[in-house]
């Protein structure tokens, strides 16, 4: 029988990660859209947030920061200097122990001579660097300085290498002075243009494993190198001037005189040559109490380096920004796999939104909603108006019959008839034909409800754009009211023509689209006038449907539109705006038009204004408040089919 071996999915993606939810996402962005953002704005808005139960980019760069600040509080820089400065103490004190009891006058010389040191820890190291150690132990401690002090340079700039070098003999000073030579070369030969592949393998073939990033190209040894040799000297930045001056000279001691300090001066060097764009003369303050060796401090610069980048990829405020360019490797090393898993998801719903076409470029190359976004955007709101009306306890009238319109009469049906059936009278017929037998159904039983032929209808919306109606909050219930009825029209109500007219200071038709990527903007004027001829002109070009204006608006006219083209704005309004917006409403009147005018607001000019509007034209004036404008709205659609 063959087994099965179970272990971690290494192939992508996780498989059973539950998908991106699209319908939420989409109602998020529909939100921010129609609040006046720019759908790539809306887009950067939900990641930065995220939806509900998943974390977006914020709260990541959040932990970011964080991150950075617990770096720079719990540690500080001199923690090389602290050891060197601890191992020298006790070198002194066995040193001294072992002279104490020798009567000696070479016993007090000695001690006179380690009395009189200078004051600075490398200036002490350096004058004991020929003393002749009469104690063992101080011996020890003492050589243990140059050790550690080779150990961390060599950590510095080569991460990993504090481990790898628990103990620095002569034999390993002269392999690294030789890997630095062959190192210094390479470079060298790379900064000059030469092909240097082959000797790049030779190279890591010979000194791989001081390398374990295990790189596969100069550059990329190269990266690696100025990384970490620029996180070294933004160390040194960020002490004061005596630790650096400590450090410099200590340094000097590390490896005696095999050549090898001179050797990562020049690598150093070399380095900034290549890599000129690395943030060499950067510095961080820290404040904490735990103190950091030279290749620990290389590392939390490097940490805090990574960091700053991390936050820029998330911050995605660049041109071109896309969720992909977040290094996850760094992200996971940053802040662990479950930060990972977040952004990975995050990335995936930017790519769903729009590889699912909800999501698209504009020809200027702006992001746009696809139709398809906004069908569903319409769905939305349309699903959401229908429950505010049954909850107001409207009727809702999604079912239409067959044919048309019920008229309350039947007739027995005839081959062809597409007339829904008439349950009760057919069944009685069934009944009486029986006449007490058994009850069965024949062809001659059935009867259909008769139906009017539906009535097309030429709807005009017109919505205020003006200030006032983003000033008061109004724009988004505009919009959805807009979305939500052209939504009805164009999947239930096919045969109608709704066109979608905004006014401010001028009118204009738009699509929906337009609508609902509109912007606020600061402007005066409520030209009802000009949207009245606009609505005229889509009823003169639908001689056969049944014309329908609704209005939509929180203020009363306060400009029109002359012979010219020019809008006149005034406020308050004058009788020549009032007058001709009364004259368009006589015009829409002799057209047949149903007029409904839905006032927002209780600004007392505008009620008499509709008043007015409703007594010429014999419409009507409804007066919902912003949550229940949109069932206001598709209602008396609704109601005025079926009057039709």
């Amino acid at each position: 029988m063959s087994g099965y071996r179970y272990r971690r999915y290494a192939g992508g993606p996780d498989p059973l990660a539950p998908p991106a939810d699209l319908r939420a996402a989409m109602d998020e962005l529909g939100r921010e859209v129609m609040e006046g953002s720019s759908p790539a704005a809306a887009l950067r808005e939900l990641l930065r947030r995220g939806l509900p139960g998943q974390r977006g980019l914020d709260e990541l760069t959040s932990r970011l920061w964080q991150k950075r600040a617990a770096i720079q509080r719990r540690h500080r820089l001199d923690g090389t200097l602290q050891e060197v400065q601890r191992l020298l103490e006790r070198a002194l004190e066995a040193e001294r122990a072992a002279l104490f009891p020798d009567p000696d006058d070479e016993a007090r010389f000695r001690e006179a001579r380690l009395d009189a040191l200078p004051p600075g820890t490398a200036a002490a190291v350096r004058e004991l660097a020929e003393y002749d150690w009469r104690s063992p132990q101080a011996r020890e401690s003492y050589e243990r300085i140059r050790d550690l002090l080779g150990r961390e340079l060599m950590d510095q700039r080569f991460q990993g290498m504090k481990e790898a070098m628990s103990n620095v003999g002569r034999a390993d000073v002269e392999r690294i002075q030789r890997m630095l030579s062959d190192l210094n070369g390479l470079l060298a030969a790379h900064a000059a243009g030469e092909d240097t592949d082959q000797r790049f393998a030779e190279f890591m073939r010979e000194h791989g494993d001081f390398f374990p990033e295990n790189p596969s190209t100069v550059d990329e040894l190269i990266d690696a190198l100025a990384a970490r040799s620029a996180a070294a000297q933004r160390m040194m930045n960020s002490m004061t001037e005596q630790q650096r001056a400590e450090l410099a000279a200590l340094s000097e001691q590390a490896f005696g005189d095999s050549g090898v300090g001179q050797q990562l001066a020049t690598l150093d060097s070399l380095l900034q040559g290549l890599r000129p764009g690395e943030d060499w003369n950067g510095s961080a303050r820290f404040r904490g109490q735990n103190p950091l060796g030279l290749g620990e401090g290389a590392q939390a610069m490097a940490d805090l380096a990574e960091l700053d980048a991390l936050a820029e990829q998330l911050a995605q405020s660049y041109p071109g920004a896309r969720l992909e360019d977040i290094d996850l490797e760094a992200l996971v090393r940053q802040l662990g796999e479950e930060a990972g898993v977040d952004a990975r998801r995050l990335a995936e719903l930017e790519r769903q939104l729009r590889e699912q076409n909800l999501l698209e470029r504009a020809p200027d190359g702006s992001l746009r909603l696809t139709p398809k976004a906004l069908r569903q955007l319409g769905e939305t709101a349309l699903r959401g108006v229908l429950d505010t009306a049954r909850a107001q306890g409207q009727r809702d009238n999604r079912q239409a019959g067959a044919a048309g319109e019920l008229i309350g009469s039947t007739r027995p049906w005839r081959f062809g008839d597409t007339e829904p059936w008439n349950v009760p009278r057919t069944v009685s017929n069934a009944v009486l034909r029986a006449a007490g037998g058994a009850v069965s159904l024949d062809v001659v039983d059935v009867e259909v409800s008769e139906t009017e032929q539906r009535s097309r209808a030429a709807v005009a919306l017109c919505v205020d754009t003006s200030w006032s109606m983003v000033q008061d909050g109004r724009w988004v219930p505009m919009k959805r009211t807009a979305l939500a009825l052209h939504h009805l029209v164009s999947t239930r109500f096919r045969t109608d023509a709704l066109q979608l007219i905004t006014f401010g200071r001028h009118a204009e038709t738009v699509d929906i689209g337009q609508l609902t990527a509109l912007e606020g903007v600061w402007e005066q004027g409520t030209n009802l006038h000009h949207a009245l001829l606009l609505a005229g002109r889509h009823v003169r070009r639908h001689p056969d449907a049944q014309p329908v204006v609704l209005v939509v608006t929180d203020g009363e006219p306060t400009a029109h539109l002359e012979a010219d083209g020019e809008a006149v704005f005034n406020y308050p309004p004058v009788d020549r705006t009032l007058a001709k917006t009364v004259a368009e409403v006589d015009a829409l009147t002799r057209l047949g038009a149903s007029m409904t005018v839905f006032k927002l607001g209780e600004d007392p000019r505008l009620a008499a204004f509709v008043d007015l509007v409703a007594r010429r034209s014999g419409g009507r004036v409804v007066a919902p408040g912003e949550d229940g404008l949109g069932a206001a709205v598709v209602s008396d659609y609704l109601r005025s089919r079926r009057h039709r």
